[in-house]
């Protein structure tokens, strides 16, 4: 998920947690003033009541056209007057089918309320001539309730049109806080190892951009430092380093020619001459291993058919090693050739799979020696299989550090440079290198290529 829509969402969600505290602080708050209101209004009727039904004298008749004057009749009002007997427990008689806690809150408090649905009762103790009288009064507030719904659908049609209005000023907020962002992005994008003297744009400010851009800044000062020092010691290394080998090897070889040495001399000539080749080949690999380094749009890139290469590095290994013995498997190429086709140097790819190829024939003593192409989901894959001694477990995660070499393979010669290399190239090409290997059964190494 892309950040900016990240901050969107998150933007979205704060808002709608905070609408719907609001909306329902609105409903409750207007709720309860109407309930509230609703309540007072029957309990003015309950003391009405009381003053025009208990013991009913001259100012009674006042009171009651007080209430037919001014209070108008609410829905489904009724009037219940108790007369409690104090011999008698409970002392009031139920004359409305209430919970005894409403009874009982009016007794120790002398008024109580009670709602049930959009039954509303109010109820009050009153004291008259040494007697005690329960009022009750009882009615229905629909008008209260359709204002309560009307109110719920309007705030539920705000709060959507509010959700919309915040997802749309979200996207608004995230698009520009993400710009600058974006912006460097772009600009990373376009710099690679032809041009790391490119720099990205100096921000003023000291927010988290600039630093963001000062960091960049730095960082690519330090590659391209470093790939200066790369790229002079593989110019320079070839001439400054094999010059001095190939006089060692030239003047030894004379050496060995002439008579003028003893056999004990003669032997350690040969020695010489044998490390000095053995460092030439060391050399060679090294400075493969730090040419892959470089970027790939330096090398000749060229559209390149896997299963065609497959059949030259069999040949390219035959030719190094006579005795191997490969078996090139096609049983399983797809019918449309163009899934065969990537793209990269062929010279690099053929050098990384013959180096496979070969270990493969070295530590297998020679056995059959499996190599397999398939494709599919837009991936070529070359899976090369063995029977040889293959590589202990605890040690399979070290394969591909240069130098690094297994510890049963002390009787093989080798330098550990060749899939350290292998892993440049297809890294270079943009594939990917899985192994799978058990000591005494053999190894398996699959490459992964993409298809162009």
């Amino acid at each position: 998920m892309k950040l900016q829509t990240k901050i969107t969402l998150l933007f979205v969600a704060i808002s709608t947690i905070g609408l719907v505290l609001l909306n329902a602080s609105i409903f409750y708050f207007v709720s309860d003033f109407s309930f509230e209101d609703f309540f007072k209004r029957l309990e003015a009727r309950v003391n009405l009541t009381a003053e025009t039904n208990i013991h009913p004298d001259k100012e009674s008749a006042a009171y009651n056209q007080v209430r037919t004057r001014y209070l108008e009749k609410l829905a489904n009002e009724q009037e219940y007057i108790i007369k409690l007997d104090t011999a008698k427990l409970p002392a009031y008689k139920k004359v409305v089918n209430l919970p005894d806690e409403f009874y009982n809150s009016i007794m120790a408090n002398k008024k109580a309320r009670y709602t049930k649905a959009n039954h509303f009762y109010a109820g009050s103790l009153f004291n008259s001539r040494n007697e005690k009288y329960i009022v009750i009064v009882t009615a229905t507030d629909p008008y209260g309730f359709k204002e309560l719904e009307l109110l719920k659908r309007v705030l539920l049609i705000i709060f959507i049109v509010s959700i919309i209005l915040t997802y749309v000023a979200g996207k608004i907020f995230s698009y520009y806080t993400i710009q600058p962002v974006r912006g460097i992005i772009k600009s990373v994008k376009n710099i690679t190892a032809n041009n790391l003297h490119m720099r990205l744009d100096d921000v003023t400010g000291k927010d988290e951009i600039a630093e963001l851009v000062l960091t960049f800044n730095n960082m690519l000062t330090r590659l391209e430092t470093a790939f200066e020092t790369q790229n002079n010691f593989v110019s320079n290394a070839s001439h400054e380093l094999r010059t001095p080998l190939t006089i060692i090897s030239g003047e030894t070889q004379l050496l060995l020619k002439g008579n003028k040495v003893t056999d004990e001399g003669r032997a350690a000539a040969k020695n010489i001459l044998a490390e000095a080749e053995k460092l030439g080949h060391i050399l060679a690999a090294l400075l493969g291993l730090a040419q892959t380094g470089f970027d790939g749009k330096k090398q000749n890139w060229q559209r390149i058919r896997i299963d065609e290469l497959v059949i030259d590095v069999a040949d390219s290994v035959k030719k190094i090693d006579r005795e191997s013995v490969i078996d090139i498997d096609f049983s399983a190429l797809p019918d449309d050739e163009r899934l065969l086709y990537t793209e990269g140097n062929i010279n690099l790819l053929q050098l990384a799979i013959s180096n496979i190829v070969l270990n493969a024939c070295k530590y297998s003593n020679n056995r059959p020696v499996n190599v397999q192409v398939t494709a599919s989901n837009g991936r070529i894959l070359i899976k090369v299989t063995d029977k040889g001694i293959g590589i202990p477990e605890h040690e399979q995660q070290h394969i591909f550090e240069p130098f690094f070499r297994a510890s049963n393979t002390s009787d093989f010669q080798g330098h550990g440079i060749g899939l350290p290399l292998t892993l440049n190239i297809i890294r270079l090409h943009k594939g990917t290198i899985g192994i799978r290997s058990e000591e005494q059964v053999g190894t398996e190494i699959q490459i992964s290529l993409p298809v162009v």
